[in-house]
């Protein structure tokens, strides 16, 4: 449910199949399955995905329920805005409001509970959600400066990150990954800690390249003046 006024800018790898998927199932749901039904099942789907990873400490095979909490909150969050929309319902203000507010806690749960999962250590985690922070922060000021609002960088946005999720788990479970990896600063690092760090620098680079790309166009939207000290 973002902001309807604001221009989306969508040109994630999986896009246009997504948008034609959303719409579909947005035209079929029941009336009962409202927009802010959506926005809370999207919350719920974080929590039951941090709880998988949680206890994947105690068994693998907990990351079955991760990948589900996984599903659940691509449903619940690519949805909400969509079945707004294909109803002509939407609630600008509010909607964008509660879908972003509720955003960034979701984020800090699935980033915490995977940090506390058997894949990664939880300063990757952490990383992962300052950096995943920083790219929001930016979103929302380029929504409020140049009314649009950017749904992916560099062709990856949240569904194709779920999806990068969905496979580790699967992999983690069926592939014994404990003993592949790097020494790296005498600490050996998992193939998964190791895929961790490289989302990590990922995020931080489109982090930069996007700062200093949008602030050479505001710069030249809104030039020096010079000073005059007589005026």
């Amino acid at each position: 449910m973002g902001s309807s006024s604001a221009k989306r800018i969508q040109t994630s790898l999986l896009g246009e199949f997504e948008k034609k998927l959303l719409i579909k199932i947005a035209n079929r749901l029941p009336a009962w399955v409202t927009s802010d039904f959506l926005t809370w099942t999207g919350f719920f789907g974080a929590v039951i995905c941090a709880v998988g990873y949680a206890l994947g400490e105690l068994n693998l095979n907990w990351l079955w329920l991760s990948s589900f909490g996984l599903f659940l909150n691509w449903f619940g969050d690519s949805l909400d805005g969509t079945v707004a929309r294909v109803r002509h319902t939407q609630r600008p203000t509010y909607g964008f409001y509660i879908d972003h507010a509720l955003d960034a806690f979701t984020i800090s749960i699935m980033c915490i509970g995977a940090g506390l999962s058997p894949l990664f250590d939880l300063n990757i985690g952490l990383l992962v959600l300052a950096g995943y922070l920083v790219i929001s922060i930016h979103t929302y000021l380029l929504t409020i400066l140049n009314d649009e609002f950017r749904l992916t960088y560099g062709g990856f946005g949240p569904t194709e990150f779920r999806l990068v999720m969905v496979i580790m788990n699967t992999v983690a479970i069926y592939v014994p990954w404990q003993s592949c990896g790097l020494v790296l600063f005498h600490r050996f690092y998992s193939v998964f800690e190791l895929l961790g760090i490289a989302i990590v620098i990922l995020i931080w680079v489109l982090n930069v390249i996007s700062f200093w790309k949008d602030l050479r166009i505001f710069a030249k939207k809104d030039p020096v003046k010079p000073y005059n000290p007589e005026a």
